[in-house]
C-alpha cells in the first residue's frame, strides 16, 4: 500500500467529496479525513492509500497546488515512518542489568 497526504482542506470537507475529486485519477482503498474531537471539524488534511505507486504519482501530479473546494490543497508522497520505539528492559546479565542492585538512597552512617 502507498500512503499520500493532502493538505490544505476546508474544514467542512466530506470524505465522499474528497474520494469523488481524488478517485478521477486514481483507485483508492481507503481514505481518512482528519477532524477534531470535539468539533468534528476537519483539521485541514487527509490520509489517502492506494494499491500502487503509478497511481499514487499520477494523483500527486494532477492534484498537487489544484483548488479544491476553494482551497489550494498540498499533495505529497507520506514518508514512510519509522518504528515507534517501545521499551525492552535488557535481559539479567546484559550491559548495566547486571550490575548489583545500588539503591538510589545514600546509606546513614551510624
Amino acid at each position: 500500500m502507498v500512503k499520500i497526504f493532502i493538505g490544505g482542506l476546508a474544514d467542512n470537507i466530506q470524505e465522499m467529496d474528497l474520494a469523488v475529486f481524488v478517485s478521477l485519477h486514481g483507485k483508492i482503498e481507503t481514505i481518512k479525513v482528519v477532524r477534531d474531537r470535539a468539533t468534528g471539524k476537519c483539521k485541514g488534511y487527509a490520509f489517502i492509500e492506494l494499491l500502487n505507486i503509478e497511481d499514487a504519482k499520477n494523483i500527486i501530479s494532477m492534484l498537487n497546488g489544484e483548488t479544491f473546494k476553494g482551497n489550494v490543497i498540498t499533495v505529497k508522497l507520506c514518508e514512510d515512518e519509522a518504528p515507534k520505539k517501545s521499551f525492552k528492559p535488557k535481559p539479567a546479565g546484559v550491559g548495566a542489568a547486571s550490575q548489583a542492585y545500588k539503591s538510589k538512597r545514600p546509606r546513614v552512617q551510624r
